[in-house]
């Protein structure tokens, strides 16, 4: 095998908070696991008017990976869901039905991720064999040709790492007291711009070698939709917030200015036109299915504040303890919770957004 196809990307760790105490990423998920739940007869149909098992055969093993699955238990209800699917579209075949293989699922994540809780949750009465993946996304994982579908599910925001410009004080991309582009300078925002870029073509070019022709990649991604301004996602709002608590925290003297200067969010929220972009760039996949799915946030202040301000804390207080230590992680989050009820008390509805994404593997 060439090195070129077995390379890796440098790439940050960002797990989830694992365990499962009170903050932790399986206690504090259920957004995440609406947007899954709300997408699974789409899914379904998608896998079976798109997933070509002739191209399959005389296989006997179908590869199934979730990239980016935490602890659980979202991964494995995500992996449920597919695993009918493929069975539904196997004996959908009638009297020419293949024998229907066996199943193994890969779960990939960064190696900090808690994958001792992970194999702990796993379901007892699974259909499949499991196997862990340790390792970035954004490079090679797998031998060439041997995953037949791939899914992710609220992971690609996530960049492999913070635009280098952006956290250099000469550079005219320097974000100063920020930490995001959200609202930056139009250097900021291209810098992250092109960190995406960069990102997806890894992502996309490892993807394309490992899936068999005909293969299945099943995306869902956090997003702006075409004509929606980011500053009315709550994408947007999530991030604005907490550089807002950070910014306290220095007035206050408990944070460092040079600390904050130093520290940008390693996330991108992409619009449908450049993913569509890349994925052209790419040529070995086809977009089958691009789906904004989208809703607006209910009215009730207290619940919507608690249920975001412990899903912020689920996912960012890793990178969070790592750049500021862990004394601050109490102070911060009920500085974020309270600003949280502030904000939705006042503004008026965000619309939370993904994007369902179905691409397949082109004929080589």
């Amino acid at each position: 095998m060439a090195a070129e196809e077995i390379r890796k990307v440098n790439s940050e760790a960002y797990p989830m908070k694992g365990g499962d105490g009170p903050y932790s990423y399986s206690k504090n998920s259920t957004y995440q696991r609406e947007a899954m739940e709300s997408t699974k007869e789409l899914v379904t149909k998608e896998i079976g008017e798109k997933l070509d098992i002739d191209h399959l055969l005389p296989s006997n093993v179908f590869h199934i990976v979730d990239l980016g699955c935490s602890v659980g238990p979202n991964t494995f209800s995500s992996v449920e869901n597919i695993l009918e699917a493929v069975l539904l579209k196997y004996q959908s075949q009638g009297p020419m039905n293949p024998q229907i293989p066996e199943f193994q699922v890969f779960f990939n994540d960064h190696t900090p991720n808690d994958f001792n809780l992970l194999f702990k949750s796993l379901p007892p009465n699974r259909q499949y064999y499991a196997v862990g993946v340790p390792g970035s996304f954004y490079g090679r994982l797998f031998p060439r040709a041997s995953i037949h579908l791939f899914h992710s599910s609220f992971a690609l925001q996530w960049l492999s790492e913070v635009p280098k410009e952006v956290v250099e004080k000469n550079s005219p991309a320097w974000n100063k007291g920020r930490i995001h582009y959200l609202s930056s300078t139009d250097e900021v925002v291209r810098a992250y711009n092109a960190q995406y870029v960069a990102d997806m073509e890894c992502f996309l070019h490892a993807r394309a070698q490992e899936l068999v022709d005909g293969g299945l990649m099943v995306l869902i991604i956090p997003g702006c939709p075409h004509g929606t301004s980011v500053s009315d996602t709550m994408a947007y709002l999530t991030i604005q917030l907490l550089e807002a608590c950070l910014i306290d925290m220095v007035t206050k003297g408990v944070v460092s200015e040079e600390k904050l200067d130093s520290f940008n969010m390693p996330m991108y929220i992409m619009s449908p036109l450049e993913l569509e972009a890349v994925v052209e760039r790419n040529g070995c996949l086809i977009i089958e299915t691009l789906k904004t799915l989208s809703h607006v946030l209910g009215s009730d202040t207290v619940l919507n504040a608690k249920l975001f301000a412990s899903h912020g804390r689920a996912g960012f207080e890793r990178l969070i303890k790592q750049h500021f230590g862990e004394e601050i992680l109490d102070e911060l989050f009920d500085l974020y919770h309270k600003k949280f009820e502030e904000e939705l008390s006042i503004v008026k509805p965000r619309k939370a957004s993904s994007f369902l994404v179905v691409l397949r593997r082109k004929a080589k």
